[in-house]
């Protein structure tokens, strides 16, 4: 099976609470899986924004089969399903009409391994609204990668992660991304709140081992946008080291070290909760 038809196979069978809550630029069902209880804290752990990232669903499945022991946890296996099809398997998942445009925007190339945006050539991670276009690597024509789009959520992926989110409104989000082993946290939030989420990174840099940075000229991004509109803590991990794309056989080694994250933070969350 590919990344979506596993992702299909793996909601179709699972138990819990679960929905549809939008569909790509291609028509597919965009899922998510709930785990836990609605008691407070709850959050959202989004995967595989980026087509080459679609190994990260795995990831999300082995979140959901970890399990927490406290809160509730929304679980957004695959995002982006066009662009992880076209990373995986090429731009024969696509209808034909779409794949000229799609190979000239690759440079002619028939590989697709290393695309990252949407079917439409939206890098969804930089077309949230939080500082829309100002990031140091963004592009505003289609391509392959960091294109913002014609507005902020333009695409229609990326507003239908915002329309959930506003529907949840969580008390904090992650979105797993590879790769490199770091954790960013940082997005403009004035000290007291800086001083806050700090405090919450180092809960999630105690669980998956990896250092935490900043990405101080990068903008529009999920993890952005709840910062700046929701003010919540939020964060980007890029797991994994090697060479895009990172394939199946890497998920032992992205379960070992980020298996425990969501249960560190919605134990870490309800215990803030006991004490205030």
């Amino acid at each position: 099976m590919n990344i979506y038809e596993t992702v299909e196979d793996f909601y179709r069978h699972y138990a819990g609470e679960k929905r549809v809550y939008g569909r790509s630029a291609e028509g597919r069902p965009l899922y998510a899986l709930f785990m836990g209880t609605h008691t407070p804290p709850v959050g959202i752990s989004q995967y595989a924004i980026h087509g080459r990232e679609w190994v990260t669903t795995l990831l999300a499945f082995a979140h959901l089969e970890r399990g927490i022991s406290c809160g509730g946890v929304w679980v957004l296996p695959l995002t982006n399903p066009d662009g992880a099809l076209l990373s995986e398997i090429g731009v024969s998942s696509l209808p034909a009409q779409r794949r000229e445009t799609l190979r000239a925007l690759n440079g002619g190339r028939e590989d697709f391994s290393l695309w990252k945006a949407n079917a439409e050539g939206v890098d969804l991670n930089v077309n949230f609204d939080a500082r829309w276009g100002t990031g140091a690597q963004n592009v505003f024509a289609p391509a392959s990668e960091n294109y913002v789009g014609r507005a902020p959520l333009c695409a229609p992926e990326s507003r239908a992660l915002w329309d959930f989110t506003l529907s949840v409104l969580p008390d904090f989000t992650v979105s797993w991304h590879t790769m490199g082993e770091e954790i960013y946290w940082r997005f403009h939030q004035p000290p007291l709140r800086a001083m806050r989420d700090k405090k919450i990174a180092y809960v999630l840099q105690k669980s998956v081992q990896y250092p935490l940075k900043e990405a101080k000229n990068s903008a529009g991004g999920y993890k952005d946008m709840c910062i700046e509109k929701l003010k919540i803590p939020a964060f980007t991990v890029e797991c994994g080291r090697g060479v895009h794309p990172l394939g199946r056989e890497t998920l032992p080694e992205l379960e070992k070290m980020c298996g425990s994250a969501l249960s560190a933070l919605t134990e870490y969350f309800a215990e803030k909760k006991k004490w205030t």
